[in-house]
């Protein structure tokens, strides 16, 4: 294992969700970065990349869970930042240099449920070696759940056909 990856107790990829008009995180976003942090916090990872660009709205995704980690107290050193993504395929694409350069291969993958098996098939076709840990979702309505669920099935087995992230 490299040095680095050895320093820092193994590494989260937290994947990015939207970013309000006024540069507010969503709930998906909030969450997401709450859970990577008590992954740090636990001793479980050391090191988070934040991996996302400017979708709709600035900041990018990345920048914004920059903002939300360093208030619940992670030091920049436990932060690398990936602000060019848009899909799950750039998130695992644009993070394997800064993963690599931290001598990592096997990853934390933070992300909601529902994304999880797409985002671990993309990390799997980009040569690492995934897992996911998700966050509860807690006070989402329940046909927001369904619908992002039916999506993901769909985009998993599109994925999966298309032959993404290779």
């Amino acid at each position: 294992m490299h040095k680095a990856c050895a320093k820092t107790q193994g590494v989260a990829l937290v994947l990015g969700a939207s970013v309000r008009p006024d540069g507010r995180p969503s709930p998906a976003l909030t969450r997401r970065v709450a859970h990577a942090v008590a992954l740090w916090q636990a001793g479980r990872v050391g090191t988070l990349v934040l991996s996302g660009g400017v979708r709709t709205h600035p900041p990018a995704e990345a920048e914004v869970m920059a903002r939300l980690c360093r208030e619940a107290g992670v030091p920049d050193e436990a932060l690398t930042l990936e602000t060019r993504a848009l899909t799950t395929e750039d998130n695992m694409r644009f993070a394997r240099p800064l993963l690599d350069d931290l001598g990592c291969r096997d990853v934390v993958i933070v992300t909601d449920r529902y994304h999880a098996a797409r985002a671990r098939l993309v990390a799997r076709r980009a040569g690492l070696r995934a897992t996911a840990s998700c966050p509860r979702l807690t006070g989402a309505p329940w046909w927001r759940v369904l619908r992002a669920w039916t999506r993901e099935a769909v985009a998993l087995v599109w994925y999966w056909l298309r032959g993404a992230g290779r």
